[in-house]
């Protein structure tokens, strides 16, 4: 297990969702098949655009909360420095 922050895209209208988990491959194939509640589940962030893995929980969580309180331009110069075409990650994470 290996403490992650994520943020996941909805493909057709731009949401974003900023995420922590211990398993990053297990919870982006939640997202991916629907199966995460709540926002996650309304807005059908689906494609994995952002990873970071961190030492430990409390630190990804620090992490996430700091995401979660930027702009969202900020957001995305944080995904396009790393995944300027805004691929889905999961299968390269998958394998």
């Amino acid at each position: 297990m290996q403490p992650c922050v994520y943020i996941m895209a909805c493909g057709y209208n731009g949401t974003l969702y900023v995420g922590v988990t211990s398993s990053i491959v297990h919870r982006a194939w939640q997202h991916r098949e629907g199966l995460a509640d709540g926002f996650a589940k309304r807005y059908r962030t689906r494609m994995l655009v952002y990873y970071e893995l961190l030492g430990s929980m409390p630190e990804a969580i620090r992490r996430e909360k700091q995401i979660k309180e930027w702009r969202r331009s900020w957001k995305i110069d944080l995904i396009e420095r790393g995944n300027p075409t805004w691929r889905d990650l999961y299968p390269e994470i998958a394998q």
